[in-house]
């Protein structure tokens, strides 16, 4: 499973990061965050595109796990 870190960027680049990776790994992603804004536009982009969305919280940083 592919993890990308989006930490330190803002709003669009977490949810284009996710879009690309998403290209090369079909069957789901880990997404790193650190601010709610990323968190929510990344799990909304997810949700559209047919993804189911498990997030866990560690320390100020979101991990949304995306499968399909």
């Amino acid at each position: 499973m592919k993890t990308i870190d989006t930490c330190g960027m803002s709003c669009p680049q977490p949810v284009l990061m996710t879009k690309k990776a998403l290209d090369e790994e079909k069957d789901g992603i880990d997404v790193i965050v650190d601010n709610n804004t990323a968190k929510g536009n990344v799990q909304r982009y997810l949700k559209s595109v047919g993804y189911s969305v498990e997030i866990e919280e560690n320390d100020g940083t979101f991990v949304l796990k995306a499968r399909k």
